[in-house]
């Protein structure tokens, strides 16, 4: 349960987080635990209408901005960029993604779906990433929420083939990227937050948010500071490529 009404630390440390896709679920939760712990938050959702995100800004004025954009959009990317140009920020957070039918084998999947799935969680990270890397300060962290399910190693059930896809295509481009700023001395992170109870990870899911999100924050912050690219879950565990 996300909520607008708590106690916020004094920004004291001024550390500030981008984040991008925070309209509802996970991201949203994100940026209620930064703001908890005294970050000032700039936030973005995917279309201009009203959102949950809206109504904790609105609580918080001070300390969370929204910013709008959708990652499938080079345009849109590119115009966030030129409006956040003066900006320095202490983690980058790609948070922005959807999920597919677990019913059903890639090959049963129709290409508009395929494309649908690939592009906003693989490819639109990425281009984000490309594009306000510069925005991150010299030692800070560059995130992306992954899942457990773009591990190949681990998987050994099968199912959501074409989200595990896609997220293993998201770790295996990042992968690129850290090759790519090998001498680079920020952070990077794939995230798997576990299976949550939201409105992608559905009612069944084992943990709550509030059981994920707050161990994603933490262990955010324990590999701040270690350069390179590091796949781990919600409690710290690496998890297997």
């Amino acid at each position: 349960m996300v909520t607008t009404d708590f106690e916020v630390l004094p920004p004291a440390s001024g550390r500030r987080a981008l984040l991008i896709g925070a309209a509802r679920g996970l991201g949203l939760a994100l940026a209620q635990e930064w703001l908890r712990s005294g970050w000032h938050v700039v936030a973005t959702v995917r279309s201009p209408g009203r959102t949950r995100l809206h109504d904790l800004a609105d609580a918080h004025r001070e300390n969370v901005e929204i910013e709008t954009v959708d990652v499938t959009v080079p345009t849109q990317i590119a115009a966030l960029r030129q409006r956040l140009a003066s900006r320095t920020f202490d983690l980058l957070f790609v948070n922005a993604g959807v999920t597919s039918r677990p019913e059903g084998t890639v090959a049963e999947t129709s290409t508009e779906e395929f494309v649908r799935v690939m592009v906003t969680n693989a490819l639109g990270p990425l281009r984000v990433i490309e594009a306000l890397q510069d925005l991150v300060t010299p030692t800070g962290t560059i995130g992306v929420m992954s899942s457990g399910q773009g591990s190949v190693a681990n998987n050994e059930r099968g199912g959501h083939e074409v989200y595990r896809g896609s997220k293993a295509a998201l770790n295996t481009f990042m992968r690129s990227y850290a090759a790519r700023h090998s001498s680079d001395h920020r952070t990077l992170v794939l995230m798997a937050p576990g299976w949550v109870r939201t409105e992608l990870g559905g009612s069944d899911a084992r943990l709550s948010i509030e059981e994920s999100i707050p161990n994603v924050v933490r262990t955010l912050e324990s590999v701040q500071g270690s350069p390179g690219l590091h796949y781990v879950d919600y409690l710290g565990r690496t998890v297997a490529w």
